[in-house]
């Protein structure tokens, strides 16, 4: 379902924040909110010395390499550009971790929700939350609304659809393990199977070199894309969430971990202060918006 910003960073979405009201790697699953203690790193529980993490002191952050844009910028999670890594530090402001005290890991996509203990307290790369994904970590509650688009290549034959309907006898490709990829299985339901990479940028040249007819990807990256990586490639629509429940990125945690109901708490408090607004104003801004596909 998955796997930022000099060229996009007024490419990528005044559409994302009016569509994404709830912001791959990746149709949306109904999700529940994780759950969330009532109030923010001034709670005395969330204090950061009661904090247990990972490693002493620090707040280990996790993310996949490379790390895309309009998501971290350079691929430099660390630098604190991009929406992701801005979210990833004020999030850890908000525990009481300075940038210094802040470590980063690369972990694959697909491994940062799979079953088993984690070595980062949380990560942050565009993994949506879901039902499914609840069996296996903790989530926090949504940093950011996001909806799925559809990217072909200017003047092939995907380029003109203006529903789902006509999706549907082409060759389309999405990161494997992301709600893209369920998109086109459970929404559109193709005639030939969907192609499935294990990395973003390997459906990205899927495309460009003709294998696919049409990539989906989440709202950002598909401007990002046509923008920056694919220039004759067009974002044909978006699609519409499914069931009522806007599909919503969360940080990902160890099932069971201590640190959840205070890394939530942090997000809300970031959504109610007008922080996240005002991060995807700066990251994720001024892009048209993209048709809708019924």
């Amino acid at each position: 379902m998955y796997p930022a910003l000099r060229v996009l960073r007024r490419a990528a979405a005044a559409a994302t924040v009016a569509l994404l009201a709830t912001a791959v790697g990746c149709a949306p699953q109904p999700e529940e909110k994780a759950s969330a203690s009532p109030s923010g790193s001034a709670a005395k529980s969330c204090a950061k010395s009661t904090l247990t993490t990972k490693a002493s002191g620090k707040l280990t952050i996790a993310t996949d390499e490379p790390a895309y844009e309009p998501w971290f910028n350079d691929d430099k999670p660390a630098n604190g550009r991009g929406f992701e890594s801005a979210v990833a530090y004020a999030v850890a402001r908000q525990l009481g971790y300075g940038k210094s005290a802040v470590v980063w890991q690369s972990v694959p996509f697909n491994k940062a929700f799979a079953p088993g203990v984690k070595s980062f307290d949380f990560d942050i790369n565009q993994v949506s939350i879901s039902a499914e994904r609840k069996k296996a970590v903790d989530f926090s509650s949504g940093y950011y609304d996001v909806r799925q688009a559809v990217i072909a290549l200017k003047g092939g034959k995907a380029a003109k659809a203006t529903s789902i309907a006509d999706l549907r006898d082409l060759k389309l490709g999405a990161q494997v393990g992301t709600t893209s990829l369920n998109y086109i299985s459970d929404l559109v339901k193709p005639s030939q199977q969907a192609a499935a990479y294990s990395r973003n940028d390997q459906a990205v040249s899927a495309l460009k070199n003709g294998q696919v007819d049409a990539i989906v990807t989440d709202l950002p990256t598909a401007f990002y894309v046509t923008s920056a990586q694919v220039t004759n490639a067009r974002i044909v629509g978006q699609f519409e969430n499914q069931g009522g429940t806007p599909e919503q990125f969360g940080l990902v945690l160890d099932k069971g971990s201590g640190l959840t109901s205070c890394v939530t708490s942090a997000v809300d408090a970031l959504r109610k202060d007008g922080t996240l607004a005002k991060l995807e104003k700066q990251w994720l801004s001024d892009a048209v918006d993209a048709p809708v596909l019924k």
